[in-house]
């Protein structure tokens, strides 16, 4: 059992390797397809991901762990069921289409990166609130 705190360390550890790992994957895949206007959708994907998911699910998570009345939590819990079928859905879909040869390489660059730094962010929003929340 680990304290509230801990969960948005949790929390930032995996978004952010999870982030990390698919941004590389974007960026790697971009090698020689970087175009300014490729650019530019990686940023819309970002900026789609960051308000419509991520940044929403930082926020969500955050106030279900501070209003919770638990002091003690297990380690599991920064994220409630729903988020995980989302993180193993995403993941699997990740695999599938690389794997599989489903998408074209542009879309890898150009998807991966912004939702891989949309996920980074996530973590980084996460470890904020580990360093933030508990010293206000």
């Amino acid at each position: 059992m680990v304290k509230k705190q801990t969960l948005f360390l949790l929390a930032g550890i995996v978004w952010s390797i999870a982030g990390f790992n698919v941004l590389r994957l974007g960026v790697l895949a971009y090698a020689s397809l970087v175009t300014p206007l490729r650019l530019a959708l990686s940023a819309l994907i970002f900026v789609l991901f960051q308000a419509g998911v991520f940044g929403r699910l930082v926020k969500k998570h955050t106030v279900r762990i501070l209003s919770s009345p638990k002091e003690r939590f297990f380690f599991w819990e920064f994220f409630d069921r729903r988020s995980f079928c989302i993180m193993a859905f995403m993941i699997a879909m990740g695999i599938s289409l690389r794997a599989f040869h489903l998408v074209p390489e542009v879309f890898i660059a150009v998807f991966y990166s912004g939702l891989g730094a949309s996920l980074f962010l996530a973590g980084l929003l996460f470890f904020r609130q580990f360093f933030v929340v508990f010293r206000s």
